[in-house]
């Protein structure tokens, strides 16, 4: 008899060795390595695309090809199909992954409702809680609709057969890490029977046309855990994010082949589930601090959707050799970099001087249009000036002071006018070309002298 062949698969990133190793030299992990038999052999996952005409298909010039518009399921849930990109794709593969807790099932147990509210087919099928367990969780959320099947399984040969007798639209798998194959040796939630599994959904999905969401588990680092390939494999990655103990979640995707990958979607936390956040500036403003140095407000571009949050700035003496520089929500080496503009530029003794900033309300902004509002707040706290609580600032700040054009600056506008600021301070090159809301003034500015004059006063 023919010896089976075994090797060592890392947990959390998948990297593999023919022998054990106590730390992964992928992921740097201490004792992720785990014994696996070599599937090699036999493997499924080279056919999660085989098609009903497989063998048949030959090529043919794109120029021949009908391009056809991708039907999209509404899900009534404005943020969700915003993040999706216009509604559920007939036949897509979707990962959701977020920390223990955040809100992921609840999520989908929504979403499958609306479904089935509108007489679609849903199936929700959960390998960490029984079927009354999830009626509980229904009941709590009051949802209650005879479309919406349930099934507390893991074995994906029943999940296959339990998809078939019920013929849904949509399937929610939660989660990934708990179902298993028989054929294959490793335990639930390895690496392999991971890899494995997600091909057969994938295969599922798109033979039959069926919309499948799988839940993911995510590691220390916030990373989906298992292989990369699970994310190469399906269509679109969403995180669900947000801190357990403040009642706002985000939704974003991080891969998406049917939409945009920057767009955002808020929800609110409360008693009967998640609520929908359709303007999220108010949100972000409403517990904003009036009369104090080193806050400002941005309007940020989130995909195509301008959202206004705070930026504040705390700057003190140090009382190391090394000054502190600590940021959340913004990049910790975009604040060094403004900070040495500033003391170059403007002459600001800064060298001597710690840095906190932190943006309000839990957001990430990542865009460069926020330069011009990072340094205000910074030259605001130093100087001790308070800024006027109705301005907003937009701009990208170069390496000699400039203030650079920004994309979308009537958006931007329009937002901070729509929620009674008076005076937004943008790059002189944005200036033309758009109408400015009657209720606001805008000032142009070309360097970063002249913005900080502007709104400090010199």
């Amino acid at each position: 008899m023919a010896k089976k062949k075994t090797k060592f698969v890392c947990q959390e990133c998948g990297y593999e060795s023919a022998k054990w190793m106590g730390k992964c030299p992928g992921c740097q992990g201490w004792n992720t390595m785990v014994e696996e038999f070599d599937q090699t052999a036999k493997s499924s996952s080279r056919s999660y695309v085989t098609s009903a005409n497989q063998g048949a298909a030959k090529p043919q010039s794109i120029t021949k090809v009908e391009s056809e518009k991708e039907p999209r399921i509404n899900t009534t849930m404005v943020e969700l199909n915003r993040v999706l990109g216009g509604g559920v794709v007939p036949g897509s593969l979707v990962l959701v992954g977020g920390d223990p807790g955040i809100g992921k099932s609840t999520l989908l147990l929504q979403l499958s409702s609306k479904l089935a509210e509108q007489k679609q087919r849903v199936l929700y099928i959960s390998g960490e809680e029984s079927v009354k367990q999830t009626k509980l969780r229904a009941d709590r959320l009051n949802l209650s609709t005879a479309e919406l099947y349930v099934l507390a399984e893991t074995d994906i040969s029943f999940i296959e057969k339990a998809i078939d007798e019920v013929d849904p639209v949509l399937v929610v798998i939660d989660s990934i890490q708990t179902v298993y194959q028989e054929e294959i040796a490793s335990a639930p939630g390895s690496v392999a029977q991971v890899r494995e599994c997600t091909a057969a959904f994938m295969k599922i999905a798109k033979t039959r046309g069926i919309s499948i969401f799988i839940v993911g588990h995510v590691t220390k680092q916030g990373s989906i855990a298992g292989p990369k390939l699970l994310e190469h494999m399906v269509d679109s990655v969403l995180y669900f994010e947000g801190e357990r103990h403040h009642t706002y979640r985000i939704l974003r995707a991080v891969k998406n082949r049917f939409g945009s990958t920057n767009e955002m979607g808020i929800f609110e936390m409360k008693e009967l589930g998640l609520e929908e956040v359709l303007n999220p500036s108010e949100i972000f403003l409403e517990e904003r601090s009036q009369g104090v140095a080193g806050s400002i407000v941005v309007a940020s571009m989130e995909g195509t959707r301008p959202v206004l949050v705070e930026l504040q700035a705390l700057i003190s003496p140090t009382s190391f050799g090394n000054p502190r520089r600590m940021a959340t929500g913004i990049d910790h080496n975009r604040v060094s970099l403004l900070m040495a503009v500033l003391e170059k530029r403007v002459g600001l003794l800064l060298q001597n001087q710690d840095a906190y900033l932190n943006v309000a309300g839990g957001v990430r902004l990542d865009e460069p249009a926020i330069d011009l509002a990072v340094a205000i707040s910074i030259a605001s706290s130093f100087r001790n000036q308070v800024t006027n609580p109705m301005d907003v600032a937009i701009g990208e700040i170069g390496l000699t002071g400039e203030i650079r054009r920004v994309s979308r600056i009537e958006q931007r506008v329009n937002e901070a006018a729509k929620l009674g600021f008076k005076r937004a301070i943008i790059p002189e090159k944005n200036i033309g070309g758009w109408s400015v809301p009657k209720d606001i003034k805008v000032i142009g500015v070309s360097t970063l002298e002249e913005a900080l004059d502007a709104v400090l006063g010199g």
